[in-house]
């Protein structure tokens, strides 16, 4: 289907047994989509619009968005986000709140992660028609209904609202700088392990899952591989073909109602490392860069994984030895004061309880040869993927991000940050937690 068609009114009917609807009326994306400017304005009938830009972004197309408004004599105020690089907390989300112009109908947010997140925030908290005119391929929220922001110290996805309208200006977006562009291609590439897990999560859980969602973020993954020796040349079709791809999982996400369609353990890795950031000024990068190592890192355990065979007996002695306080313990040492509202969310999820584990060992041990078949049929070898990553510049060692240090309970840490059922948890189900580690294949 076109990117067009997957935002059709009245929603696509599917054999999962939902209408799979977004609230996103058009998607542009091609050169001189920023001309649409007044356009999508008044496709919203609005009166006055409130523009948000950081200062990078106001300079790379924000100035140039206000002039076509200005053109088109629409009304508007202006507030541009004074950090160099916000942070997705609430004192970037309380800012734009407290700066807002109330007597504006629209929002239009110029940017992309943290911009558009607070941008989406800030839309839904007004109940106001929102635009997101994207200035780089980096990440895969701008067709989310959802907003990934540090909450308290911990990295949460809040419900915010899909945009309305999404403007990809192809020549706002190919000069993005190189190191953008390859995170976008790296948040696409977390996709082989979300839907990876996504089924056998509905094995092991119940989960609900989608063929239809699942292949059409498959077949966005996979244009954007055929595409991803022309990203560094800047070339138009792997332009398109990363910020689309990037559109897609967010419109899947949207599609399913959950996040799985577009992230895995490879994203918590990614969140781990942010709040480790956040709380100890330790070493960071782009959210896709880091999800890019992620998958690698989660595609090399899966192959460690795949060379065992269930022990059941060994399992349920492991869950019923494991020493919760002394996980927990790692926890806060880890992550300080992120890890309170982790340890505050196993109360209410009781994951590491006996009867629970019991129940999905049992499903485990009775599906892997199932579990093994998606492995092998959603995995791309570890080998490929370290040289696609190489290709385009995409770090490949854990050293070169400044992640080498504590890897082992950063991967231990991802089973707590939500009730999601990923690679983590499943090596813990299995009671091979001690035997498949990070550092082992890294």
């Amino acid at each position: 289907m076109t990117i067009s068609e997957l935002t059709s009114k009245g929603g696509i009917p599917c054999s999962c047994g939902k209408t799979h609807a977004c609230t996103v009326d058009k998607i542009i994306c091609r050169s001189g989509a920023i001309d649409e400017t007044v356009s999508v304005v008044n496709a919203c009938a609005a009166k006055k619009v409130f523009v948000l830009c950081d200062v990078n972004t106001y300079r790379v197309a924000g100035e140039k968005v206000c002039a076509k408004l200005k053109d088109g004599g629409i009304p508007y105020s202006l507030y541009v986000l004074p950090e160099e690089r916000p942070a997705p907390d609430e004192g970037t989300v309380g800012s734009a709140i407290m700066h807002f112009d109330t007597s504006a109908d629209m929002v239009i947010a110029v940017g992309s992660g943290v911009v558009n997140d607070t941008g989406k925030i800030l839309a839904a908290t007004a109940k106001l028609p929102y635009c997101i005119v994207a200035t780089a391929p980096s990440m895969d929220g701008y067709a989310s209904a959802t907003s990934s922001m540090e909450r308290d110290g911990l990295k949460v996805s809040m419900a915010s609202t899909a945009a309305n309208f999404i403007i990809g200006d192809t020549d706002v977006l190919k000069t993005a700088p190189t190191a953008m562009l390859v995170s976008g291609l790296g948040d696409m590439l977390a996709k082989y392990v979300s839907i990876c897990e996504w089924r056998i999560a509905n094995i092991v859980t119940g989960e609900y899952y989608c063929e239809f969602v699942a292949e059409l973020v498959r077949s966005a993954l996979e244009k954007c591989v055929s595409n991803a020796e022309g990203l560094l040349r800047r070339e138009d079709a792997a332009i398109e073909a990363v910020f689309e791809g990037l559109v897609i999982g967010g419109l899947a996400m949207t599609f399913a109602g959950l996040s799985r369609p577009a992230s895995g353990v490879e994203h918590y890795l990614s969140h781990i490392w942010d709040m480790r950031a956040l709380e100890f000024g330790t070493p960071c990068d782009s959210h896709g860069t880091q999800c890019a190592l992620g998958t690698l890192i989660s595609v090399k355990l899966y192959e460690e994984l795949a060379r065992q065979f269930p022990n059941e007996e060994k399992a349920l002695a492991f869950a019923k030895d494991f020493d919760k306080t002394a996980h927990f313990e790692e926890l806060e040492k880890l992550l300080g004061h992120g890890a309170k509202a982790m340890i505050a969310q196993d109360a209410r999820e009781q994951k590491y309880s006996v009867e629970s584990h019991a129940v999905r060992l049992s499903q485990i041990c009775s599906h892997w040869n199932d579990i093994l078949a998606i492995m092998a049929q959603e995995l791309p070898a570890s080998s490929e993927l370290e040289k696609l990553m190489s290709s385009v510049g995409l770090p490949t060692k854990l050293e070169t991000l400044g992640f080498k240090d504590n890897i082992d309970e950063v991967f231990r840490a991802t089973k707590d940050i939500r009730d999601k059922y990923v690679l983590s948890r499943l090596i813990w189900d299995l009671g091979l937690e001690r035997e498949i580690y990070p550092s082992k294949i890294m």
